[in-house]
């Protein structure tokens, strides 16, 4: 009774002392928060003395832990000591993988987009597709880093994906399952091509280690070749590293204007990322491209030139993904992944989007100047292109022929030539977002009019069937009852 006694106190101290740790802020709430914890011990205490099967405490406490951090969002995370020990040696630049970059949305593991070049790219993986399982296991419950990890292997080495692909009804199916051939990854980051009338194009992929280099030596040729104004195309681009974005913003903006700050629940997670030097490319008129796969630091690029007036933006609302994760070591090896604080732009518009409540779904993100709806699969088209483009150790490249149908680059090109100003291109998106909304109102209305109308319907026809079978069970008045009352 006694080892049992100060298993229970042993127990309930380590995780008073873990909350007490990671959560200072939860003692406002003392009594409550103590209350919960006793609960937990009981739980736990239960469960080991009682469950048809002996348990592993260390392993139920783990499982409680990521319980905990799973519950604040979808970035936080608990480490296992080997995951915490991966994550501090993961300095891989070139990995064995299949070449697609994920995110989590709706609960599933969805592809963001399929790098150019690589096996899932030729494969014709799509943007928008959810993996559902890898190699047979189901990811469904999985943390994103887990289910990448499952994709990743030595090169050469083969892993089979079972995905869903939405439909024309906006319905997901199951696809064939689809095995690949891992191989090194060395993504290109950086594409780009001069438009008629001298309008510089110029397509980032992600930001990585050396995106802002790249993108120099892009813009450096466009310039060569006679660029008066330019497109930045960040559609599809999941983001990378916070100074891949700053130092591509600096190219664009004046001195000492903001470009990201971020904020917490400490006033030590505040901090500001303005421009100081003068920038290479001051005066080009601006185009930035975004969709609904902008994420993260395609989102602050955006937002600082859209706030400080140096582009406007064309295109549909961004992913919605911008906050900062800090991890710390805990005792045992293991370590914790959480969320600090958030992005937000200059003008102060928070960037992170609420994925679990439905009913923000139109909060967060970068909302274009001038929206142009392409069907994700349609435009997802436009950047299948980029997979002509082959490159041949000592051959050189294969280059694409861009023939896919593009409006929302079309229409930043009519901006910038002056086909149509900004002013009225706006007022005419608006406009179109107006009837847009009045039409899928319409379409509510009717649909909900049409089941209140079946529903009244199935009522009468259930009352109906009532009286019916009410009627059959009343039993007929003898005859003589009948001449007594005639009488």
């Amino acid at each position: 009774m006694k080892s049992k006694k100060l298993s229970r106190v042993a127990v309930f101290a380590a995780v008073v002392f873990f909350v007490g740790t990671l959560f200072p802020y939860a003692y406002a709430a003392a009594d409550t928060s103590l209350k919960q914890l006793r609960t937990f011990v009981d739980v736990l205490e239960f469960v080991k003395e009682n469950y048809v099967e002996t348990t592993d405490t260390d392993k139920l406490i783990s499982g409680a832990i990521k319980g905990v951090v799973n519950e604040l969002d979808d970035f936080s995370q608990y480490l296992e000591p080997q995951d915490y020990k991966e994550l501090k040696n993961d300095t891989r630049g070139d990995f064995g993988g299949i070449g697609i970059r994920l995110q989590k949305v709706d609960g599933f593991i969805t592809v963001m987009s399929p790098m150019p070049g690589t096996p899932a790219f030729k494969a014709g993986v799509m943007p928008g597709d959810r993996i559902l399982f890898v190699d047979d296991k189901d990811v469904s419950e999985m943390k994103l880093d887990d289910a990448v990890e499952l994709m990743r292997g030595p090169s050469g080495s083969k892993v089979k994906l079972t995905m869903s692909r939405k439909d024309k009804n906006g319905e997901y199916k199951t696809l064939p399952d689809l095995t690949l051939k891992r191989a090194k990854i060395v993504p290109e980051v950086v594409y780009y091509r001069m438009l008629p009338d001298h309008v510089g194009y110029l397509y980032i992929v992600d930001f990585s280690g050396h995106t802002p280099e790249e993108v120099k030596k892009a813009l450096a040729d466009l310039q060569k070749q006679g660029m008066t104004s330019l497109v930045l195309d960040l559609r599809f681009n999941p983001g990378g590293l916070l100074t891949g974005a700053v130092d591509i913003a600096k190219l664009f903006l004046q001195p000492d204007q903001m470009i990201v700050y971020t904020q917490g629940r400490k006033p030590e997670y505040y901090q500001e990322f303005k421009t100081s030097a003068k920038p290479d490319y001051p005066d080009v008129p601006m185009a930035v491209l975004v969709n609904q796969g902008s994420a993260s630091a395609s989102e602050i690029v955006s937002g600082a030139l859209q706030d400080n007036g140096r582009a406007f933006v064309v295109g549909q609302r961004t992913f919605g993904k911008a906050s900062v994760q800090q991890v710390m070591p805990l005792s045992g090896g293991a370590g914790l992944r959480l969320t600090i604080a958030h992005y937000y732009t200059p003008s102060g518009r928070l960037i992170q989007r609420d994925y679990r409540d439905k009913s923000k779904a139109d909060e967060g993100g970068i909302v274009p100047d001038v929206e142009v709806i392409f069907e994700p699969e349609e435009e997802a088209k436009v950047f299948m292109q980029y997979n002509d483009i082959v490159y041949t150790p000592g051959k050189g490249k294969t280059e694409a022929k861009f023939t896919a149908k593009d409006p929302v680059l079309d229409k930043a090109v009519e901006i910038l030539t002056g086909k149509i100003s900004l002013e009225e291109a706006k007022e005419k998106s608006q406009q179109a977002a107006a009837e847009r909304k009045a039409k899928k109102e319409a379409a509510k209305n009717k649909t909900a009019a049409q089941k209140k109308d079946a529903a009244a319907e199935k009522d009468a026809q259930e009352a109906k069937k009532a009286d019916a079978s009410a009627a059959e069970k009343e039993p007929a008045q003898p005859a003589e009852s009948q001449k007594k009352e005639g009488k």
